[in-house]
């Protein structure tokens, strides 16, 4: 499994474009959107100003575009070129291939995680404890392992011409219902209940609890790791599935 995790590493950081794509694009919209307001109002109901809520927000939305929308496309065209039919006769089993795209999504998404936050302090002076940078970066991190699972599964689920939309509607759907773009204190009461139950919202959460220096919810922590082991067993018996069609 280790080799077909340096494998996916070296294709993926051969793609300039989407590299590129993952790291700024979250960056340009911290910068835009934490200056509405002003940097230092406040974001009810966190006590947090409103460019450090905002930075926690697009760290979060950048490492989800880079394991979601990375691993989603890709195996969708791996499937069509054959090179998972490929890897079906080598002894690898279904969950270590989906570790193996798991792990691999996970370090493209650190880049992004750690722009945002050198943007934040350069250009919007946030100011944090040097422990707290170092949370930040290991709750925000291990967390997209969720969402790279989930982009495993999508893979697997849609075909190479479906996989683009689909991709794109849950991506839309949970960073905007998770809060990821706006505080869901602004959206209806039964629209935050049912943003309270998903995991973008624990993965903003777990954040957002280390900038308050407090213990994140036991609640959050619980949505995050169903919601893996749901991914990361239905990419599995995707896969499988799929490996009995061909």
């Amino acid at each position: 499994m280790s080799s077909l995790i340096k494998l996916e590493l070296a294709r993926v950081l051969r793609n300039r474009k989407f590299m590129f794509f993952s790291v700024i694009y979250p960056s340009v919209i911290f910068l835009l959107a934490s200056n509405q307001n002003g940097t230092d109002g406040k974001v009810a109901g966190t006590g947090l100003t409103v460019a450090a809520y905002v930075m926690v927000s697009m760290a979060s939305f950048g490492a989800l575009t880079a394991v979601l929308m990375g691993n989603s496309e890709r195996i969708a065209k791996e499937r069509e070129s054959g090179w998972v039919r490929q890897l079906r006769l080598t002894p690898l089993p279904g969950r270590g291939y989906v570790l193996a795209k798991t792990a691999s999504a996970a370090v493209v998404s650190l880049p992004s995680i750690v722009v945002v936050f050198l943007i934040a302090a350069a250009v919007r002076d946030v100011r944090l404890d040097a422990w707290q940078w170092v949370a930040l970066t290991g709750a925000i991190w291990a967390g997209s392992l969720v969402f790279a699972a989930l982009g495993v599964a999508i893979g697997y689920l849609a075909s190479g011409d479906a996989v683009r939309p689909i991709t794109m509607i849950i991506y839309f759907g949970l960073s905007i219902l998770g809060g990821l773009w706006f505080p869901v204190s602004g959206f209806p009461r039964w629209l935050q209940d049912i943003a309270d139950w998903l995991p973008t919202h624990a993965y903003a959460a777990l954040g957002q609890a280390i900038e308050q220096s407090r213990a994140p919810h036991a609640k959050d922590i619980a949505v995050l790791a169903v919601s893996f082991a749901l991914f990361t067993g239905g990419a599995a018996w995707l896969y499988r599935k799929d490996t009995l069609k061909a």
